[in-house]
């Protein structure tokens, strides 16, 4: 059970799907929500959905949509050309477009696709973790990663849905009903996990966008 908030240490109160018979712990001091952790898939499971996906860099719309979040979320804040891609999928789409398209080099990690940590040791002036943070049982321990290997100008630039703050729209929300997806966030989540680990929000679009850069 998830009594206490993962990001804040509130008290949560338990939503349940009661189809799926699962439980969702979720805070309401920072709107962050928990899958039950009885209920999350194991790591062979997880892989057969990643294996699943057809995501590919010659499918415009999808080199479309990582496009609209580097011109929405990156490029008006990002002052360099070294990034790492965190969590970057069985096809590393994103690190590509930017080395192709925009001159960056990039480093890529994946737990399952790229597990070597080429980021320890290292900094950059991009990090980006695009459609991972709901794949997360522990958020924070990840976030302290991305400070750790900011350099002092750097940003960090995610992508995760926010969810609706109503529990009956949530539980029919259709993001919460992959299997893998175990952490849901709001900007409010994201502005708390800013103030714990050192960073501040320069840019979010209060829909899935979110940039962060270090705070002194």
């Amino acid at each position: 059970m998830n009594e206490f908030c993962k990001i804040c240490d509130s008290k949560t109160f338990t939503i349940t799907h009661k189809k799926f018979g699962i439980d969702y712990y979720y805070c309401k001091a920072c709107g962050f929500i928990a899958k039950d952790e009885r209920s999350i898939i194991s790591p062979e499971e997880e892989l057969k959905i990643y294996e699943s996906h057809n995501n590919s860099i010659d499918d415009p719309r999808y080199v479309a949509f990582f496009k609209r979040f580097l011109e929405s979320a990156v490029f008006p804040y990002c002052k360099g050309e070294t990034g790492l891609d965190y969590g970057s999928g069985p096809s590393p789409v994103l690190a590509t477009i930017l080395e192709r398209d925009y001159g960056f080099s990039v480093d890529i990690y994946d737990l399952f696709f790229s597990p070597e940590r080429e980021y320890e040791g290292r900094s950059y002036d991009l990090i980006t973790a695009t459609e991972v943070l709901e794949h997360l049982a522990d958020p924070l321990s990840h976030f302290a990663i991305f400070r750790r290997c900011l350099k002092d100008e750097g940003i960090l630039s995610v992508m995760t849905l926010f969810h609706p703050e109503d529990e009956n729209e949530f539980l029919q929300w259709y993001y919460m009903r992959d299997m893998s997806h175990i952490s849901f966030y709001t900007p409010r989540s994201m502005r708390v996990i800013g103030e714990k680990l050192g960073l501040e929000i320069i840019f979010t679009d209060d829909a899935r966008y979110t940039t962060f850069r270090k705070r002194y």
